[in-house]
């Protein structure tokens, strides 16, 4: 679909013509080389958008962080006066992070992929998760030990936000404290029995989280 124009002036240019000739078609060679030259010059010379992904990247890590903050305040507190702002933003941020990457690949004729770009799909993946459990958490009524055990989770956790990938560390932790709920006692009422059930799920969702970062190579920091 990129050389329809190019091609669509040098048919119009044959169709015209009275007849083809060497020439004619020498002519038409010409044009194409020139527009391709000059195009293949152009993308050799565009200017990079790593300093504005740069940018995304931060905003989006920035908006997670205190998403997990707010979600670690609850468990501890259970406060309920976050705005939920973050939400919407990062939605936003995400999709026009994805664009300007994929705009990035596409304006350079040597760069076939683009790390960001993956990083924020990964991120987006993320995000669903992130959207799907703040509703059950939410839900939970009362403050249980499991919860401010997971609250010191997430406090280490939203600390590590980066592109780099040190998922895998969190993992061994999540399951080490899995176990270690597990082994408690059972719950004695329906209220604490619900509110254990909302964090075992919500444990499931973030280890699905973490999974999905462990397969991203990461991002190398510039020296």
């Amino acid at each position: 679909k990129e050389g329809i124009v190019t091609s669509s002036v040098i048919i119009l240019h044959l169709y015209m013509s009275e007849g083809i000739t060497l020439s004619l078609v020498w002519n038409e060679f010409l044009i194409i080389i020139t527009g391709i030259g000059v195009a293949l010059l152009m993308n050799l010379y565009m200017p990079s958008l790593d300093n504005e992904l740069k940018q995304y990247q931060q905003k989006i890590e920035d908006n997670f962080a205190k998403i997990f903050e707010e979600i670690e305040r609850y468990l501890l507190t259970g406060e309920q006066d976050w705005t939920g702002k973050e939400i919407p933003e990062t939605h936003r941020l995400i999709n026009e992070a994805k664009t300007l990457a994929y705009r990035d690949v596409e304006n350079h004729f040597l760069r076939h992929e683009n790390l960001y770009y993956h990083y924020f799909k990964m991120r987006e993946k993320q995000f669903e998760i992130i959207e799907r459990v703040l509703p059950k958490i939410t839900s939970i009524s009362m403050t249980v030990e499991q919860g401010q055990m997971i609250a010191a989770f997430l406090h280490d956790l939203r600390g590590a936000i980066h592109p780099g990938n040190t998922a895998h560390k969190f993992l061994k932790r999540l399951v080490k404290m899995r176990e270690e709920i597990e082994e408690m006692e059972l719950p004695t009422t329906r209220e604490e029995f619900e509110a254990r059930a909302a964090l075992f799920i919500f444990l499931g969702e973030m280890e699905q989280y973490l999974v999905i970062k462990s397969y991203f190579k990461g991002i190398k920091s510039p020296a």
